[in-house]
């Protein structure tokens, strides 16, 4: 007696679809680049620097104690850290007087502003980030581990259900994490047009880059999305047989 996975749809067709989605996230990795790098060389009309329209933005809405660092590292490596309550960006955008630059500067105050206001899935994505981060470890051993194991005892084929639990709460947070971007980067334009730190034209840029960036999240979950699908397709329907 022994459990084996009940198969939906053909393995080939999983693979395909989650190939595609890897493909998909690939594409938008990249476009994000391309449409940084056009706008990189355009200096904007007010000569702002990304720290300094990340700073007018906290400043104008009364935030004072979230500090705008350089960090080293590649373009687009910039991210708000909720822990430290700062906002490090990478050099080119720091230093960077390109509507880009601002843009992606400004996205990251947004960040600071949805804690600052308890933006409630920054918060739930914050809070399950420790639980999620131990869902990615076991998730493959979990699975890969019930599977070799449920030979040796069917009981012990629910290692893969806790093994595809885990990574169910890595797909979570990708999904937490949608709502979360776009909100940063309409709570980062709407600032740049109300207090005019770009031009029409410039805000229009700085849009673009931050839509780009924003497809790349959302092939993430493609992917993170379609590969528990596979996980549950291929071994959630695992029974006994006697």
């Amino acid at each position: 007696m022994y459990y084996y996975p009940r198969f939906y749809g053909t393995p080939d067709v999983w693979y395909f679809a989650l190939l595609a989605a890897i493909v998909l996230s690939m594409a938008a990795s990249w476009h994000v680049k391309s449409v940084y790098q056009k706008y990189q060389k355009d200096r904007n009309m007010r000569g702002l620097t990304g720290a300094q329209a990340a700073n007018e933005i906290l400043h104008r809405n009364g935030i004072y104690n979230v500090p705008v660092r350089e960090i080293a590292g590649a373009s687009l490596t910039d991210y708000y850290d909720p822990k430290s309550n700062a906002i490090s960006l990478s050099s080119d955008v720091y230093h960077g007087t390109s509507a880009v630059a601002v843009g992606v500067a400004c996205h990251e105050a947004g960040h600071a502003l949805q804690y600052a206001n308890e933006y409630a899935p920054a918060k739930i994505r914050m809070a399950i980030i420790p639980v999620t981060n131990i869902g990615s470890k076991l998730a493959f051993p979990l699975i890969l581990a019930g599977l070799l194991l449920s030979r040796l005892s069917p009981y012990l084929y629910q290692l893969v259900y806790l093994g595809i639990i885990g990574f169910a709460l890595c797909t979570l947070f990708q999904l937490l994490t949608l709502p979360t971007e776009f909100d940063a980067s309409r709570r980062a334009m709407d600032n740049i047009r109300s207090f005019d730190l770009l031009q029409e034209e410039e805000a229009d840029k700085a849009e673009k880059v931050l839509r780009a960036a924003a497809m790349t999240y959302v092939a993430a979950l493609a992917v993170s999305a379609l590969q528990l699908l596979r996980f549950l397709a291929l071994y959630g329907g695992g029974r006994r047989r006697q």
